[in-house]
């Protein structure tokens, strides 16, 4: 992130003008350049590398969003990479779009939060309608295997989040012999039971469409022996999670 003529600057690898799957509605979508994880199942890995992409400034995102205002009636998702390291930008780009009557939204990890700079992301929140959070794993040592990182940053933001009044969007995805298990499914939704703002869980089938991107990047895709999951599994897993959350809320009554 940078500054020229007092006008701050973001690293972005692309746009999108039609996204479906980012939000509610159909939404204008930006994806940030640069994400300190590395989890096996990345289908974007061309934004990993935070000198990769282009700078834009807000001003260029919102007119980009212009453009487009009338098929997009759902709002703006900022997803990545990972935005939160890029939080001051976001934070300016979602200030002057709330003042335009815009819906809001991040699609994050948590990556990067800590509790004792927790206010640093006041401002952010502050214009933020909708966190879409993204939780890989309910355990640290295994979140580590399949990320390159622990969690406690995950589950800090997801509170903090809360906390703000923000509503939240729990995702997880369902990978085979790495995030199939019932109980580690039941757990999260414990976790979610305490999420006062938490409105809608997502859980998604672990898929391969990335390894096109490994190969024409010269990379070795790291799962290339696991198969795509059987929907039937992952409606099994949000089943689960449901379950958690529901007998977390009565246990807390």
């Amino acid at each position: 992130m940078s500054w020229s003529n007092n006008e701050i600057k973001g690293r972005i690898h692309s746009t999108e003008s039609f996204g479906t799957v980012d939000g509610p509605g159909v939404r204008f979508v930006v994806f940030m350049q640069g994400c300190p994880m590395r989890c096996l199942y990345c289908h974007n890995p061309d934004t990993w590398d935070f000198s990769g992409g282009c700078e834009m400034s807000v001003d260029e995102i919102i007119a980009e969003y212009d453009k487009g205002s009338a098929f997009t009636n759902g709002g703006i998702t900022v997803t990545g990479g990972e935005p939160l390291m890029q939080k001051g930008f976001v934070a300016e780009l979602f200030r002057k779009v709330k003042s335009k009557g815009v819906h809001t939204c991040i699609d994050t990890s948590g990556a990067g939060f800590t509790s004792d700079r927790a206010a640093d992301y006041d401002e952010l929140l502050g214009n933020t309608d909708l966190v879409m959070l993204d939780v890989k794993h309910i355990d640290d040592e295994e979140h580590k295997k399949l990320t390159g990182m622990g969690n406690k940053s995950v589950f800090d933001f997801a509170e903090y989040v809360s906390s703000k009044g923000v509503d939240i969007w729990l995702r997880h995805v369902v990978v085979p012999d790495i995030t199939d298990r019932e109980d580690d499914w039941y757990k999260i939704g414990l976790f979610a039971s305490g999420l006062p703002t938490l409105k809608a869980v997502d859980v998604l089938a672990y898929h391969d469409l990335g390894k096109s991107k490994y190969e024409a990047m010269g990379l070795e895709y790291p799962l290339k022996d696991t198969l795509p999951l059987d929907n039937k599994i992952a409606e099994k897993a949000k089943e689960t999670i449901i379950k958690g959350i529901k007998d977390g809320i009565k246990n807390k009554l």
